[in-house]
């Protein structure tokens, strides 16, 4: 993830107040919040649900009064999943209490997060509470970032003799809520992030520019899958089965945002596909900037791509330290740069 440091920078400098911002790998939508709250228009697309409940969660605040309101009816209802509960698979009765099963089940069935702004809001902060450690999340002990294997996960806990923590759920999500919105909403304007694929979301936003509709785009600013690194549909398996996804993870999951990107050739096509597409929303003058791996595969067929599609412009190569371990170290396997930073920016301006 892009931290807010940095997009709050980037936008300040080479953008201005009411200029077009675009992120077709949008994920939480770093880029899309900071471009909007200083007064930006914002078009961001991803491709994996999780990252879009997040970044419309931050874009589109519902009322506080809504998402208590949305709480409550769940909590009041959550009895009646109690027969489907008890048929879930064995790892969710050793992740979860009966009643934290329950209460899931109903926000799985009744949370409309695809549209509706109070359901997004409670579904992201129920989604940041799903795992974690111990007193500190719905489930029994399990790392925050990602969800282990069922299996695995049974085993580790059987051995240490853990069981899953009763919780008050209202009492806890409304802690939650609570701090959401301790400092208010803030006002995000014209942004948002859709859910898709950049190959297609973006063909609506092509016609407009190409109809007079909307101004072309400024700034291009974003962070693309990491060619190999980490499979983002096996890591988050649990969460997007909240959102409607399959109760097993599963690494050979054929759908768009499951996988590692391993196949070289696929993903030099898909850089090559989001990029041409983004060319026809930007201004002639429009800064790229392209935050990518150091690993020479993965930096390689970025900046190929990049300099194929953008032929007139000069690229700046910004190496980009690290405060803490980065993805490519943590989750792959002998591949990561022996170069101190994990990350480098591309930055395509006019010559």
């Amino acid at each position: 993830m892009f931290p807010t440091t940095f997009t709050d920078w980037a936008i300040a400098k080479y953008t201005g107040v009411g200029d077009t911002v675009v992120d077709p790998f949008a994920g939480r939508g770093s880029a899309m919040f900071s471009a909007a709250i200083k007064g930006r228009s914002a078009i961001g697309v991803d491709i994996n649900p999780l990252g879009y409940v997040y970044a419309n969660a931050k874009l589109k605040p519902a009322r506080l009064e809504a998402v208590t309101a949305k709480l409550e009816f769940l909590a009041e209802n959550a009895g009646r999943y109690r027969t489907d509960a008890d048929a879930l698979p064995a790892f969710f009765h050793h992740c979860y209490s009966p009643k934290v099963c329950e209460f899931l089940l109903a926000a799985r069935r009744n949370l409309d997060w695809r549209r509706a702004n109070a359901d997004r809001v409670l579904m992201a902060l129920v989604l940041i509470s799903l795992h974690g450690k111990q007193g500190r999340a719905l489930s029994n002990q399990m790392r925050q970032s990602t969800a282990m294997a069922p299996d695995y996960c049974i085993r580790w806990w059987h051995e240490r003799e853990m069981e899953p923590p009763e919780v008050d759920l209202v009492a806890f999500l409304q802690r939650r809520i609570g701090w959401r919105y301790v400092h208010g909403t803030p006002q995000a304007g014209k942004a948002a992030v859709y859910l898709g694929d950049s190959r297609q979301q973006l063909s609506r936003f092509v016609r407009e520019v190409e109809d007079g509709k909307r101004t072309k785009a400024r700034l291009l600013i974003t962070s693309p899958p990491y060619l190999g690194v980490t499979n983002y549909y096996y890591d988050q398996w649990l969460r997007l089965w909240l959102l409607g996804g399959p109760m097993r993870p599963n690494a050979n999951v054929s759908n768009h945002y499951g996988g590692k990107f391993g196949n070289e050739s696929r993903y030099r096509a898909l850089l090559d596909q989001v990029f041409r597409k983004c060319r026809r929303l930007l201004a002639d003058d429009a800064v790229i900037y392209v935050r990518t791996d150091q690993r020479e595969s993965t930096y390689r067929n970025t900046k190929a791509t990049l300099e194929s599609v953008f032929p007139e412009k000069r690229i700046v190569e910004q190496s980009r330290p690290l405060p803490a371990q980065c993805q490519t170290k943590a989750y792959s396997r002998g591949g990561a740069p022996k170069r101190a930073n994990c990350e480098i920016d591309l930055i395509l301006e006019p010559r």
